[in-house]
């Protein structure tokens, strides 16, 4: 495939593309997704492969902030299964600062499940606004539109599974 058919299969223009293969520049979360779909993988192919660890200590797993993928402002994900190709679940804690929202809605493959550890939430699904408050949990079908945002005014902590992996 050429950058330019896979710049029009991922809507995105081949100028970008090559500021992205050359690292000048660092593509949102959802031009990730949009360049997996039209390659036909996953996120985490698009990263080399992460070695296989059976435990992650707390303060030791990979975090993923805006500087890295800009999944959302003010949105950060800190990786309970380390990208790679062969995991079939994706799990992450989102941490959300007050304000802070993810990269628009997106739909994609799979089923999602979440448990919001602390702060408030608003889950988008399908155009609805759920408010979740922490120990509040919820369920869908990735293939129905959804985001989040913040509205609180301290951090929230989202406990977020998916399968199959998006990253």
């Amino acid at each position: 495939m050429t950058l330019l058919q896979l710049a029009e299969a991922a809507g995105c223009s081949e100028s970008m593309l090559s500021k992205v293969e050359t690292q000048r520049s660092e593509p949102s979360l959802t031009l990730l997704r949009r360049l997996a779909a039209a390659l036909g993988v996953n996120v985490a192919a698009l990263f080399d492969d992460v070695e296989q660890t059976v435990v992650l200590r707390a303060g030791t797993r990979p975090r993923l902030g805006p500087e890295a993928l800009r999944q959302g402002d003010g949105v950060a994900l800190e990786q309970l299964v380390p990208f790679h190709a062969a995991s079939l679940l994706q799990a992450n804690i989102h941490i959300v600062e007050p304000g802070g929202r993810s990269d628009g809605l997106i739909e994609h493959e799979g089923e999602e499940i979440g448990y919001l550890l602390s702060g408030t939430i608003d889950l988008e699904v399908d155009g609805e606004v759920h408010r979740l408050g922490p120990g509040d949990s919820f369920h869908f079908r990735s293939e129905r539109p959804h985001g989040y945002s913040n509205p609180g005014a301290v951090q929230a902590l989202i406990l977020w599974v998916n399968t199959p992996p998006t990253f």
